[in-house]
């Protein structure tokens, strides 16, 4: 019996204790010691993770900034660490990481946009003054500078082969609590549509970012920026870093002109959905919808049209919208790209000469009072109330486009609203048609489906209104 339970102990992996010649065992038991293997294995990452640190904390930098009360806008930041003085001075800080040996420092607009201050202190306990070279709100970086020399940069990795799954560590100075280090892995890349900047192409991650990690880098296993750490969705945990290929390039520009140039085509685009790309006469989802063409742009002049879905940009496949970004800023300004464009079924090439791209493109979302005088309902089925834009109507939503339908109410859980439409969106186009009326969008949705063409403060895209 005692052998059969020894046997039958081993077996379940328990050890049991007992003493020679003492009472009985109490059957007290252990679970068998983890795999030397397998402490092994964890120790090798344990230690990865402490050698990055080592390696880049001095790197990085804790950024201290004072501003006066009357300018908010930095404060209001969730991902700026603030708070306000008696005499109205509101002291904040924020992160930033050193990529050049002589004193240059890439961080977040946001930690230093209105500062009448900004003082760096690096790993080592020495404190700076440092001025701003330049910044570039567009995608909220800036550089600064300090008096020092021959300080550790660190290198910037190839954000574009970095794979999601990848380890990464984001180190900063998260709630005032300088050089904290947290791991995560890249959950995600080519992350848009937020709304924080102008240009959004961010890397997505679970390594915690909190307020004052903002400016700071998100790092690989070799210690080589990633990233530079730039906020949260609210108290998700999903973090969001600028890219390090598009952070370098800006880096670069304003560490030596002081500002940044950057190509552009002067084309509005979104993702091509299923519905969409089945109203379009496509069989896949690859490829930027171009959702308009800004007039007298380069797009407009070499014959791209709304639309239009761009495929290749020279060589570079686009598979989503975010590709077409990317491979567009990447190149200088006044270069020449062969656009592959989709266009009615067929493929075509077109080729753009790049000019600098404008300031501030986001959409002025006005607010308007509509007025239910003259609206007319869509299908009762597809939750949609119509109306003839005018001109006292189109003051309101300070809109300067041709469109001549204005949505004046979408209902509640409706087709409508689940096509995104909103009131105040202008309809110009219903199923590839300029629209003069309402009665032409019902028209068209007459059999349940139309693919309409909306114009929203400066922005315009395409949607499937469909009653399935």
């Amino acid at each position: 019996m005692a052998a059969a339970f020894a046997g039958w102990a081993a077996v379940a992996g328990l050890v049991t204790y007992s003493y020679a010649g003492a009472a009985p065992s109490t059957g007290v038991t252990a679970a068998a010691p983890v795999s030397a293997a397998a402490v092994s294995q964890a120790n090798q990452l344990s230690d990865a993770f402490a050698s990055v640190a080592e390696h880049v904390s001095p790197s990085v930098v804790t950024i201290k900034v004072e501003a006066k009360q009357e300018i908010p806008q930095i404060f209001k930041n969730p991902f700026f660490r603030g708070r306000e003085r008696d005499d109205g001075v509101v002291k904040g800080s924020g992160s930033g990481v050193i990529f050049r040996s002589d004193g240059a420092i890439l961080t977040n607009n946001h930690v230093v946009e209105h500062a009448t201050r900004i003082t760096v202190q690096l790993k080592d306990g020495r404190q700076f003054k440092a001025k701003v070279l330049g910044t570039d709100p567009a995608v909220d970086l800036a550089v600064l500078k300090i008096d020092a020399k021959d300080l550790p940069a660190l290198a910037f990795a190839d954000s574009g082969k970095a794979r999601v799954g990848d380890w990464v560590l984001a180190i900063g100075a998260p709630f005032g609590l300088s050089y904290t280090l947290t791991a995560g892995i890249l959950s995600g890349k080519g992350r848009g549509s937020i709304g924080a900047n102008e240009i959004e192409d961010y890397l997505q991650t679970d390594a915690s970012i909190n307020p004052g990690n903002s400016g700071g880098p998100l790092v690989d296993l070799a210690g080589n920026v990633v990233g530079i750490n730039t906020m949260i969705i609210g108290g998700s945990g999903i973090g969001f870093a600028i890219p390090s290929n598009l952070a370098r390039s800006v880096g670069e520009q304003l560490l030596t002109n002081g500002k940044v140039k950057r190509a552009w085509l002067g084309v509005s685009f979104q993702e091509l959905t299923p519905e969409l790309a089945k109203s379009l006469g496509k069989t896949d989802t690859h490829g930027a919808l171009v959702a308009d063409v800004m007039k007298d742009s380069p797009a407009a002049k070499s014959g791209v049209r709304s639309g239009d879905i761009i495929e290749k940009v020279d060589a570079d496949p686009v598979s989503e919208g975010r590709d077409l970004l990317r491979a567009v800023l990447m190149r200088p300004v006044g270069s020449e790209v062969t656009l592959s464009v989709r266009r009615d079924g067929k493929t075509q090439t077109i080729k753009v000469k790049t000019v600098e791209r404008p300031g501030d493109l986001r959409a002025d979302n006005a607010g308007s009072s509509l007025g239910e005088d003259g609206s007319v309902a869509g299908p009762s089925e597809l939750g949609l109330k119509l109306q003839a834009l005018t001109s006292g109507i189109a003051q309101q939503l300070n809109y300067r486009g041709t469109g001549k339908v204005v949505v004046a109410d979408v209902r509640s859980g409706s087709p409508a609203d689940g096509a995104g439409l909103q009131r105040g969106d202008v309809i110009v186009e219903a199923d590839r048609q300029a629209v003069q009326s309402p009665n032409d969008v019902a028209s068209a949705a007459s059999d349940g489906k139309v693919l309409l063409r909306v114009e929203r403060g400066s922005n315009t895209f395409f949607t499937v209104l469909s009653k399935e």
